[in-house]
């Protein structure tokens, strides 16, 4: 008979661990899709199997682990990629519209073009992937040893880093039909926005909301992306008609 104690638990763990898996494969997919998969994949496993080797050596001591030092170099640093995408993608999206379809624009440099390992890909999924891992690492343990239900916790982190994950997969196809330009803008955005949650976090910042605040900051990201656009559309214009 299975114990009162563990569907909660599961239900809990795997909820409070898809928010996590959701954005940790929003980044990688983001990345991929951008900068190239082999890379990032790379990367993505390269992060797993640190992951891996912290857990195993740390187990339920990772709650000793100061997370706040760790959320604000990773979002300090994706602040600094988030911020060049946008920056670019808002430049690129007035001035081309929804040019580069399928990758064939020859002006997209942030296109890993080298035989060799394109180290920002590789940096960013890795970073993404150990710091959510982390993230729901705490999580299960946390829920689990107060529980005194590790081995449900353990599903639920696992099962929703799983689906979550395979959902991404699943949908990396679709994320490549985007137009380039477009596509370099919506990564932008989504690494700014999370830059900005986790280094304000990392600094002892409590959102309102918890991680609902992450909507919110998307929401502002875009509708300035957005004002910009428009204002350098007007600008572009200005400058065609007074040629």
């Amino acid at each position: 008979m299975v114990s009162t104690s563990v569907v909660p638990v599961l239900i809990t763990t795997f909820l409070a661990s898809a928010v996590e898996a959701i954005e940790m494969v929003t980044i990688v997919v983001g990345v991929g899709a951008t900068r190239g998969w082999r890379s990032t994949i790379i990367g993505t496993l390269s992060g797993f199997g640190v992951l891996a080797v912290v857990i195993a050596v740390l187990g339920v001591a990772l709650q000793r682990i100061p997370i706040g030092p760790l959320r604000l170099v990773v979002g300090a640093l994706l602040l600094v990629f988030g911020l060049q995408w946008y920056r670019k993608g808002i430049t690129r999206v007035a001035a081309r519209g929804f040019a580069g379809i399928g990758g064939q624009d020859p002006e997209e440099a942030e296109v890993w073009k080298g035989e060799g390992m394109d180290w920002t890909a590789w940096f960013l999924a890795f970073k993404g992937v150990v710091l959510e891992g982390l993230e729901v690492a705490f999580i299960v343990v946390a829920f689990g040893a107060g529980a005194n239900q590790m081995g449900a916790a353990i599903v639920g982190g696992v099962g929703a880093v799983v689906i979550v994950g395979g959902i991404g997969l699943s949908l990396h196809q679709t994320v490549r039909r985007i137009p380039r330009s477009f596509l370099q803008l919506i990564v932008g955005t989504l690494l700014t926005t999370f830059g900005t949650f986790w280094s304000l976090e990392g600094l002892g910042v409590d959102w309102p909301g918890s991680d609902l605040a992450i909507v919110g900051l998307l929401v502002v990201y875009a509708l300035s992306a957005a004002g910009y656009i428009s204002l350098e559309r007007n600008r572009i214009g200005g400058l065609k008609a007074a040629a």
